[in-house]
């Protein structure tokens, strides 16, 4: 998909801040309550220079936002995407921010990343680029302060380097400091799944909340990465007919249902689902988002929904598995047309929910079972849908409006309960 990146991240921002401003205004929020949610705590840009495996040297460059620290430190994830800018990684900060208050999780929102093509590099070369980033930004991070976590084009190892670095600056070794690590290094059961088990637990419930059956009815999965490649497991082992999926290389249908573990099988072999035997190419990618079908849960990058197809599509109900993947104009549309959708900030909250749950598990260097954790996070997930369709429910407001009031409200209280310093 071709995207004009200054357009395309100034016009994610925007809908953070006008989701914002409408949360407000529902919460009846004084003009400087308001001001002060909508501005960044703190924001940094980091020069990231590289010697290249060929020993020539490429500068980088690299962000950190902290948009909120009232209720606990900065969580959010690190990305490595030759999209990522500053005006993007505020928004997603912001977003950070109202999904540990929907969750209850005492902390506040931060994001983070570097703008390069993961591909583009080896191995070693990504490692150096993570720890110069990781020394750069070194004076925000710790266990208290600011706790990454793997986003795009990152991973466990990605944040196993991340904790080396931090932990040698500080002299000791730090497992609170970044989340999402491998299990040997203080990793925590459930969490590579977990934004995609949130996911599901409130598509589940999204469609039941429609009269949708969930056994027989057909879901879509755009991205077959972290989040989309488990959710489509996930839906099909409830019984949902998964009948098409796609990553940036293409896309696939079969309309009697997908077999997921065999396109996962081809996924591992060939790094793609184009070209899966049992299944036909869509024309263009993203004809996914406009098939016929009960779920579509877009999981792959921003704004993908827009008031170019938000008319087209044809499920019943969205789930945000990306971070706002649905324009501000797009949710007009889909409204209008009683599509309901389930915003990001509730849909794929379950990452940070476990994320929580390792970092208190490593501070208190105590581990649980997967059941313990599975069962934590059906638990958190559950009372967050149900808050949230109540008050969309009881004041007329969509799913997003109201999980954004929830949010915003739980902030603004702690604000106002801590006062203003000096």
């Amino acid at each position: 998909m071709s995207r004009d990146l200054s357009m395309q991240t100034s016009e994610v921002l925007r809908d953070a801040l006008d989701q914002l401003s409408d949360a407000a205004e529902v919460l009846g929020l004084s003009e400087g309550m308001a001001a002060g949610l909508a501005h960044p705590r703190r924001e940094v840009t980091v020069s990231v220079p590289l010697r290249r495996d060929d020993g020539s040297v490429e500068v980088l460059t690299g962000h950190r936002v902290q948009h909120n620290l009232t209720r606990g430190p900065a969580k959010g994830g690190v990305r490595f995407s030759a999209d990522v800018t500053l005006e993007e990684v505020r928004a997603l900060a912001m977003w950070m921010t109202w999904k540990c208050a929907l969750v209850d999780v005492p902390y506040g929102g931060g994001k983070g990343g570097v703008r390069l093509d993961p591909k583009l590099y080896s191995r070693a070369e990504l490692e150096r680029v993570t720890r110069r980033y990781t020394s750069e930004i070194a004076p925000l991070l710790g266990p208290e302060r600011d706790i990454p976590a793997p986003d795009l084009g990152t991973d466990e190892q990605v944040m196993a380097w991340m904790m080396d670095t931090y932990s040698t600056g500080v002299g000791h070794t730090a497992l609170g400091v970044v989340t999402g690590k491998p299990l040997a290094l203080g990793g925590s059961l459930g969490r590579a799944t977990a934004t995609s088990r949130g996911v599901t637990h409130v598509a589940l419930a999204a469609l039941a909340s429609r009269g949708v059956q969930v056994r027989g009815s057909r879901s879509a999965v755009q991205g077959f990465g972290k989040v989309g490649r488990y959710t489509a497991r996930f839906l099909a082992e409830a019984g949902s007919r998964v009948v098409a999926v796609s990553d940036q290389y293409g896309a696939v249908v079969d309309w009697n249902g997908l077999d997921v573990p065999g396109l996962e099988a081809h996924v591992d072999a060939t790094g793609s689902v184009v070209g899966y035997g049992r299944s036909e190419p869509l024309d263009r990618a993203d004809d996914l988002l406009v098939l016929p079908v009960d779920l579509l849960v877009p999981a792959a990058v921003e704004a993908v929904i827009t008031e170019d197809n938000a008319d087209r599509v044809l499920a019943r109900v969205v789930v945000e598995g990306a971070n706002g993947p649905t324009t501000r104009e797009a949710d007009r549309i889909l409204a209008d047309r009683d599509v309901l959708v389930v915003p990001d900030i509730l849909a794929n909250a379950g990452g940070v929910v476990v994320s929580y749950f390792e970092w208190v598990q490593a501070n208190q260097a105590f581990w649980w079972t997967e059941t313990e954790v599975e069962d934590r996070l059906a638990a958190r997930m559950t009372v967050a849908w149900e808050r949230t369709a109540a008050l969309a429910q009881s004041r007329d407001l969509s799913l997003r409006g109201a999980a954004t009031a929830l949010a915003v409200g739980a902030v603004a209280e702690a604000h106002q309960l801590r006062g203003l310093y000096p």
